[in-house]
């Protein structure tokens, strides 16, 4: 018997979403960063056993506060990933359950296995407190299971892994044995780069600001990169390039170590700013830009 099929990861910004999907993949795919809505788009990571092919589906934090386009299409996606899945990890802080977490956890539909993430549990001091805390959360939600994991440290995701598996359909792997991802390499060197521009410049930069690949190309021994920043005014630009463009400079030279490891191969890579006002503004800009 082999089973194949998807498993969406969801929950409030900043619990460790991105770094799961990339602890269980092996490979980082989904980008971090301390701000909130750092993963803006539907991620798939495969993971492929023996027996069974798990599709993780990498997912926007929830917003429950700020407003806008952007934040709208976010939830969309969030809410979208959990309604396609065949099983639902919803991830939050092992040190508490927030009104967010409850918003969401009551918005995810039942029609398919729930299993809760009690996540950063090595940063728990006081390891007793998890017992009431998951009684109680079971006792509310009717989890499926709750697993107190470390994502950061590995512990027991590979018990959530396993207990996913067990949950999925039956049927063959969607995937090659082989395969990480469905994006393409072109999707993730844009990702890359907006996690150094948002870990550089963190509150000094609008959080509307994005990352386009205007050019990819791929030669035998060289990938060549060509990326713009866009930022919503021209005041904006001075901030990411910095005084004589030493930010810019800095920003390639740390983007550019992170596709070669990636990529395993050297890479060229270009960067410039451009101002592009009003982009996050509405649905259909948004859909323009790559946004489900």
């Amino acid at each position: 018997m082999h089973r194949c099929g998807y498993v969406a990861i969801v929950g409030r910004p900043n619990v460790g979403k991105s770094t799961l999907l990339n602890r269980m993949v092996g490979q980082k795919l989904s980008i971090t960063s301390d701000r909130p809505q750092t993963t803006r788009h539907r991620i798939v990571g495969v993971v492929t056993q023996p027996e069974a092919q798990l599709l993780f589906l990498d997912s926007p934090g929830y917003q429950t506060r700020a407003g806008g386009a952007l934040n709208r299409v976010l939830n969309r996606t969030a809410l979208q990933v959990a309604q396609d899945a065949d099983v639902t990890i919803l991830v939050c802080d092992g040190s508490h359950w927030s009104e967010a977490d409850e918003s969401i956890a009551r918005q995810i539909p039942r029609s398919h296995p729930l299993l809760l993430a009690l996540n950063k549990v090595d940063k728990v001091d006081d390891k007793a407190r998890l017992l009431p805390l998951a009684q109680r959360l079971q006792q509310d939600y009717q989890f499926d299971e709750i697993v107190p994991i470390s994502a950061r440290t590995g512990r027991q995701v590979d018990e959530l892994i396993e207990l996913c598996a067990r949950r999925l359909p039956e049927g063959p792997p969607l995937f090659a044995a082989d395969a990480l991802t469905d994006r393409s390499e072109r999707f993730l060197a844009s990702e890359m780069i907006r996690e150094k521009l948002f870990r550089q410049l963190g509150d000094e930069l609008p959080y509307q600001s994005t990352v386009e690949i205007e050019r990819f190309e791929e030669l035998p021994r060289l990938r060549r990169v060509f990326a713009a920043i866009l930022v919503e005014r021209e005041a904006q630009k001075g901030i990411v390039v910095g005084r004589g463009g030493e930010r810019i400079r800095r920003l390639s030279q740390e983007a550019r170590a992170e596709l070669e490891q990636l990529f395993g191969g050297p890479v060229y890579l270009e960067l410039f700013v451009k101002v592009k006002s009003g982009w996050a503004d509405s649905d259909a800009s948004l859909r323009a830009h790559g946004y489900e």
